[in-house]
């Protein structure tokens, strides 16, 4: 019965060992293996077998890019300006056997460089450029850091400064040095605005004046316009009234020629046709030649008249 019962503790304690050799590695992982305290291989992904209390597993690597946030550190400018200044590294392990055996603490490594490199860097730089300069700055960082852990079988990704922060005198002299820059471009966008306003005022003065003036050139061109119809209706009111007086005449004197009267009647009511015509306003009138031959004949004897009047009264 104790025989049984020790076989049964020695096949639960075989099978156990057997489970603890049987190892699976996940996706992103990597195991660094020891054979009598010697490196023997780095296991990737997939199952394997390990000699039992001959061989270890030595570490557990994490093969996934990392972020590591550094705590500030104090840094000199090179117009002597002490500021602090945190940063970021993003990392990866590439070799897990230059990562277990290159250093003894690879993190401390890393953040011990870090401070070191970026001093050496702010070093060489005065504030204006440390604050306006980040992205040299992280260039800078990666380059120095990525050779520098070369050996620790680690790739430098990415650094970041997070932040930068200054002595509180030189953060009042900057916010006051930023409020005079706002107050400086306020003014000059109210003096751009008003004087924006002012050429407005200006060219809608000009265009007022142009207005006013083609409207009072348009308005004398109207009145120029409706004087000269009214001076041609009116002349032709007047030239159609001396027409019908003509005609009136003209109808007159037919009409005393059909009853039979002599010449002489005739002359004497053309010249009255005439003398209406010219109605005291005309300065010269034109006298067809017929009509003036007529006159003619009564003046002679018109003068004949008198003189006979003259003799009877002798």
């Amino acid at each position: 019965m104790f025989g049984t019962i020790v076989g049964i503790i020695l096949i639960i304690f075989v099978v156990l060992i057997l489970i603890s050799c049987v190892k699976v590695v996940p996706q992103s992982k990597a195991l660094v293996v020891e054979r009598l305290g010697a490196y023997q291989a780095t296991w990737g992904v997939g199952i394997h077998f390990k000699i039992p209390f001959i061989e270890r597993v030595a570490r557990r690597v994490d093969l996934k890019e990392q972020v590591v946030d550094f705590a500030p550190q104090p840094v000199i400018t090179k117009d002597n300006v002490t500021m602090r200044i945190d940063t970021v590294v993003f990392y990866q392990i590439t070799d897990p056997k230059l990562f277990c055996y290159g250093v003894a603490n690879p993190i401390m490594a890393i953040e011990n460089l870090t401070a070191t490199t970026l001093r050496n860097i702010i070093g060489d730089l005065e504030l204006d450029q440390t604050l306006t300069s980040r992205e040299t700055i992280n260039t800078k960082m990666r380059a120095t850091l990525d050779v520098a852990t070369d050996p620790w079988g680690i790739k430098v990704k990415r650094v970041e400064l997070k932040n930068i922060i200054p002595p509180a005198a030189i953060q009042d002299a900057m916010e006051k040095q930023m409020k005079a820059e706002r107050e400086r471009r306020e003014a000059i966008l109210r003096a751009e605005g008003e004087k924006k306003s002012s050429i407005l005022v200006a060219e809608g003065q000009k265009q007022s004046v142009i207005l006013d003036a083609e409207a009072e050139k348009q308005a004398a061109i109207l009145r120029a316009e409706a004087q000269k119809e009214a001076t041609i209706k009116e002349a032709e009111g007047q030239a159609e009234a001396i027409l019908k007086v003509q005609q009136a005449n003209a109808d007159g004197i037919r009409f005393l020629k059909e009853a039979g009267a002599d010449k002489a009647v005739l002359t004497i009511k053309s010249l009255e046709a005439f003398q209406k015509a010219a109605d005291g306003k005309a300065t010269k009138i034109i006298i067809p030649s017929e009509i003036q031959g007529i006159a003619g004949l009564v003046k002679s004897a018109t003068e004949i008249a008198s003189d006979g009047t003259e003799e009877k009264t002798v």
